[in-house]
């Protein structure tokens, strides 16, 4: 899957990068090329993260009915 990445130029020096389609996943670097680098790593680990999350065993739930 491809996602956007929006990379912003600090004022104070430095860019932040983040990714709309994940969110809370965002990172920043000195360089262009270093956010570029961290944003690629933040969004593996967001992922597998997810993943995680996804194969975590759930809890069984049963439903049938109750004879009065």
């Amino acid at each position: 899957m491809t996602y956007h990445v929006i990379l912003e130029e600090q004022e104070e020096g430095g860019f932040v990068a983040y990714i709309p389609e994940l969110p809370g996943c965002h990172t920043e670097g000195e360089t262009r090329e270093e956010a570029i680098e961290n944003i690629k790593e933040a969004r593996d680990l967001y992922l597998e993260v997810l993943k995680e999350k996804s194969t975590t065993k759930k809890p069984r739930v049963e439903v049938f009915p109750l004879p009065g």
